[in-house]
């Protein structure tokens, strides 16, 4: 993500004597931030959308939760890794939730089952940063600090292709939405299209000048625009240029996701910084929209529905953040936990 500086306006306090007073415009109070038992005990590494009302989320306390973040409910915990959960994924829907971790492993938990995991993949060497998995659930792909891309199946829980990167250490990967790819971002910059029945890179995005931490896919795929990685959109159909750069970060952009469309809201992309901002971007301009001010650097977001986005902050908790229409874009805190 590319930072730049501070933009200050000098401001005149001088009043003509004979100049009418400005009307300033009451603002809407802001909603009572609503605060719950929090999902996990120490930082919050990732989080993902379940359900519309349910959410799951990994944290340095080494546990995987279920929160439905409307009611302020734990639903259900998972433990089993030894060091502290990276990633966590699903299938919208799905009963099954899988787990990424520093300890060099990655889980799936069955909800309403055993607490304990369902199935194991090992065969990373080094601390999983990266895990998609295919809409059906029937597929997990996983990307390693040890440079290498896993393709698993998930009933069986084997191996059956493995590729390694020449220094192309894994940031993050997203599957491809009804199709058969997978995106991933990578610390050597450009971010690659695999082709998941052959684990073979089918396009690579230029490299940017910056490292590209998080990348994710429009829910239209292939159909719409996308992917973003970084703070740079692409599109799936017209893969040679970028379409849109999005600056205004001061640190590390630590995710970016599509909005999902609704309320009858201009396509929008939401990022979210170590320099504690979440911020919404119009897809089509470029432009900021709107932005909130966390506490802590914040990490992961997602969207339960059109209307509500979820932050992980590395030091409280989860964020519920509104999104709603003024006079333009707002985004406003209504819930922790």
């Amino acid at each position: 993500c590319s930072s730049m500086g501070k933009l200050q306006s000098k401001i005149n306090f001088s009043t003509s004597k004979y100049s009418r007073p400005e009307q300033v415009e009451e603002a809407s109070p802001a909603p009572a931030v609503r605060r719950y038992s929090p999902a996990h005990t120490d930082a919050v590494t990732s989080v993902a959308a379940l359900t519309p009302e349910l959410c799951v989320s990994g944290g340095k306390d080494k546990t995987v939760a279920v929160y439905n973040w409307r009611s302020g409910v734990m639903l259900e915990k998972f433990m089993g890794h030894q060091r502290e959960v990276t990633k966590v994924a699903c299938a919208l829907q799905s009963s099954r939730i899988f787990s990424a971790s520093r300890d060099k492993t990655v889980m799936m938990w069955e909800r309403h089952r055993s607490p304990g995991p369902s199935q194991r993949f090992p065969g990373h060497d080094l601390v999983v940063t990266g895990l998609a998995v295919s809409p059906d659930a029937s597929q997990l792909c996983t990307g390693s600090r040890d440079n290498s891309l896993c393709m698993w199946d998930v009933e069986t829980g084997a191996c059956g292709r493995r590729v390694f990167l020449s220094l192309r250490q894994v940031t993050h990967l997203c599957w491809v939405p009804a199709e058969p790819y997978v995106l991933q971002s990578s610390e050597d910059k450009p971010a690659r299209l695999w082709d998941s029945r052959e684990l073979r890179v089918a396009h690579t995005f230029p490299g940017k000048q910056h490292v590209q931490t998080y990348c994710d896919v429009s829910q239209e795929g292939f159909g719409g625009e996308g992917p973003v990685s970084g703070t740079t959109l692409w599109d799936l159909r017209q893969t040679r240029s970028r379409m849109r750069e999005y600056k205004g970060h001061f640190q590390t952009a630590a995710s970016c996701i599509f909005l999902p469309k609704g309320l009858g809201l201009a396509p929008a992309i939401a990022t979210s910084s170590h320099d504690c901002m979440v911020k919404l971007w119009s897809q089509d301009s470029g432009g900021l929209s709107t932005a909130f001010d966390g506490a802590g650097p914040l990490a992961a977001l997602a969207a339960c529905d059109s209307a509500t986005l979820l932050c992980a902050s590395f030091s409280t908790g989860i964020h519920v953040l509104r999104v709603s229409r003024g006079k333009g874009l707002e985004l406003q805190e209504v819930g922790m936990f």
